[in-house]
């Protein structure tokens, strides 16, 4: 393949725009902000699970505790309703009287034993609670540090995509320099090299796969002429003559 010299020298060029937006772009991709959101969020959702089972067992609590309510008051309205009557004077009948105290005796007791479960719900509920106040200010303090996070990649990213419009506004001025055969040859190459399709020879050596070249392969490469387009005997990728002394 031939290419002008100038043209072999635009094509180092246009590598070295590509690996810059290649490192730009992992640069980009590898933010330790990207792990340490990943890491808040993975916490967020467990923290969010237990104020999730938290807040259901306030709810079902409430209700417990608003059904105990009901109950002492039902069986107090009950008791007084009896009392009333015994002071009334309306019950005489001596069996009766004694029917009704009975009855009395057990609402007291069927009132303490529904006030027992009332209290023993209501430490239920102030456990629950406090419970789910401490997964709120855990999810407020997780949701303030992502939030922080987020403003530190978010810039970060900002800065490197500046970079990358710069570069990728350099890469276009010189693309239209590489003829379109030596572009296609070098995308082959960079596909298959990890991005690197061309390279400088530089003091014996390539510089993309930095294997120096033996005495007899650098005569034969270096005896070319200048508008040949060399391979790395090594390699296989674009070398390109350099200014600078090979031999």
């Amino acid at each position: 393949m031939k290419a002008e010299p100038v043209a072999q020298q635009a094509l180092l060029d246009l590598q070295e725009k590509d690996s810059a937006l290649a490192q730009l772009t992992h640069r980009r991709n590898t933010l330790p902000e990207h792990a340490e959101i990943a890491a808040v969020d993975a916490r967020i959702r467990e923290i969010d699970a237990r104020r999730i089972e938290a807040q259901t067992r306030v709810s079902d609590l409430e209700r417990a505790q608003a059904k105990a309510d009901t109950e002492v008051e039902q069986v107090k309205a009950r008791r007084t309703r009896d009392e009333e009557r015994m002071a009334s004077g309306a019950i005489s009948n001596p069996k009766d009287l004694s029917s009704m105290q009975s009855e009395l005796e057990a609402l007291a007791r069927r009132i303490s034993t529904l006030e027992d479960e009332e209290l023993e719900v209501m430490e239920q509920l102030e456990t629950a609670q406090a419970e789910l106040s401490r997964a709120l200010s855990e999810l407020e303090a997780e949701n303030a540090t992502r939030d922080t996070l987020v403003a530190a990649r978010d810039e970060k990213v900002a800065a490197i995509d500046a970079e990358a419009a710069e570069a990728s506004a350099g890469r276009e001025k010189v693309r239209p320099q590489v003829p379109d055969d030596l572009f296609t040859l070098y995308q082959k190459l960079a596909g298959n090299h990890g991005g690197l399709g061309a390279a400088a020879l530089r003091a014996r050596r390539c510089q993309g796969c930095h294997l120096e070249l033996n005495g007899a392969d650098l005569r034969e490469l270096l005896a070319e002429p200048a508008d040949t387009v060399l391979r790395c005997p090594e390699c296989s990728r674009i070398l390109v003559r350099t200014s600078e002394p090979s031999a």
